[in-house]
């Protein structure tokens, strides 16, 4: 464990297109979720990595280290499930039967509540600033890298 569950963390996404942060959900709630994907960013493991999935209004994704949706750290993080309605906005980590749940995360640019009752995403934060930069983003636009704060 890299995370005290005690503090909050935010995650400065830096991308080719701008900026956005994402306050990560109370630890305590998601702490396997929240600790993996500090632990990841604070290890540069997204730096440079695409956003290889963008669905008008509804995601845009990215963290597969193969840029193809099939790709993550060679573990599955356990399922987190907490309430989500997931508004636009809403950070969750992707989850297949491949075992994508380690590294590749979503974000919602349209409100999604079916992903409430569609399977099993662990919610693990929400946009608070840079949804403009989030409605710009392409196919294969890059993260540059993720900064982390603690309070």
């Amino acid at each position: 464990m890299v995370i005290d569950v005690t503090k909050k963390y935010s995650a400065t996404v830096h991308t080719n297109r701008g900026d956005f942060v994402i306050a990560l959900v109370d630890p305590k709630i998601a702490p396997q979720t929240v600790n993996n994907f500090v632990y990841l960013s604070q290890n540069h493991y997204y730096d440079g990595l695409k956003f290889h999935r963008v669905v008008p209004g509804f995601v845009v994704q990215g963290g597969d280290p193969l840029g193809n949706g099939t790709g993550g750290p060679a573990y599955k993080l356990p399922d987190e499930t907490n309430p989500s309605k997931w508004p636009r906005g809403t950070a969750g980590m992707a989850s297949s039967s491949a075992g994508v749940s380690g590294s590749q995360f979503f974000i919602t640019i349209g409100d999604a509540p079916f992903l409430a009752t569609g399977g099993v995403y662990n919610h693990f934060g929400q946009i608070t600033s840079g949804m403009e930069v989030l409605d710009k983003i392409q196919q294969g636009d890059k993260m540059t890298s993720i900064d982390i704060t603690v309070s």
